[in-house]
């Protein structure tokens, strides 16, 4: 009986536990949106290493040692689940951490991929140079749909722009019309989001970029994933959500002037000190 009463109190305590969502900074506010979308009654824990940002720049070791002591924090946090809202960690460290956590934790690369080989058959993907580097999107595509063509370019000026706050300065046009024009010249129909701090530069991809071009949002399909998982492991949440916290390792008022464009209301920002130490 007594096993039977803490059995049920932990799936309580799940149910109601905080996703953790964590991104190298802003990026993964796509992410939280679809949360927000699709899960309206799950809380949610987010994190973004500004300290750290850019990741896609980095090496392999680096991002998996970034990962880890993002997902230590997590842990002591008691997220129920944990998102990995970056490519560049999705591929080069997912795999190696989903073997030594037991918590579900899911990237946003094989979600996006199979939404992108369900579309198209001409895939440009647009990326970090870590994650192109990692070929994972040409890999995932590739077994998700082997007919499909695939091309891929390093994009590493993307997440800086939008990490100071310069989307719509002119030089960012001319920036996006010359990473993307080889994956026009190939005639793509459909172009994937493979860093999540991509689509907010949508209103100037929409700019030069034939209309007939399908763009896929990994961060849409990887909430799609996580609810299926939230129900299989039947720990979603059926109450009210808690207000989201926000927790950055850099400045938050930098990341408070950018995200508020992007979020319902202005976001409380608290500050860790990595590695990481607990938040009340």
């Amino acid at each position: 009986m007594q096993e039977r009463f803490t059995a049920t109190r932990q799936l309580q305590h799940e149910q109601v536990a905080r996703i953790g969502v964590f991104d190298s900074g802003v990026g993964g506010l796509t992410v939280l949106q679809e949360i927000y979308r699709q899960l309206p009654h799950e809380s949610v824990l987010y994190f973004g290493d500004t300290a750290r940002v850019p990741y896609g720049t980095r090496s392999a070791a680096e991002i998996l040692r970034f990962t880890r002591e993002t997902l230590d924090w997590m842990v002591q946090q008691r997220v129920k689940m944990a998102i990995m809202a970056c490519n560049t960690s999705s591929a080069l460290a997912l795999e190696t951490v989903q073997s030594e956590y037991d918590l579900p934790i899911l990237g946003v690369i094989l979600p996006g991929a199979r939404a992108a080989a369900r579309q198209g058959q001409r895939i440009g993907v647009i990326a970090t140079p870590a994650t192109v580097a990692s070929n994972a999107y040409l890999r995932a595509i590739g077994e998700a749909n082997p007919e499909a063509r695939v091309w891929q370019v390093a994009c590493p000026e993307f997440v800086p722009i939008i990490e100071n706050n310069q989307i719509h300065e002119p030089h960012t046009l001319e920036i996006a019309t010359e990473y993307l024009h080889p994956l026009l010249d190939r005639s793509i129909d459909t172009l994937v989001y493979g860093c999540t701090h991509y689509p907010h530069l949508e209103p100037i991809f929409r700019q030069f970029i034939p209309h007939m071009v399908r763009f896929i949002d990994p961060a849409v399909a990887v909430v799609t994933a996580a609810a299926k998982e939230l129900n299989v492991l039947g720990i979603q949440s059926h109450s009210m959500a808690a207000s989201t916290k926000f927790i950055v390792s850099g400045d938050p008022t930098q990341f408070t002037r950018i995200a508020t464009q992007w979020l319902p209301t202005p976001p409380l920002v608290q500050q860790i000190i990595l590695p990481p130490v607990t938040v009340s």
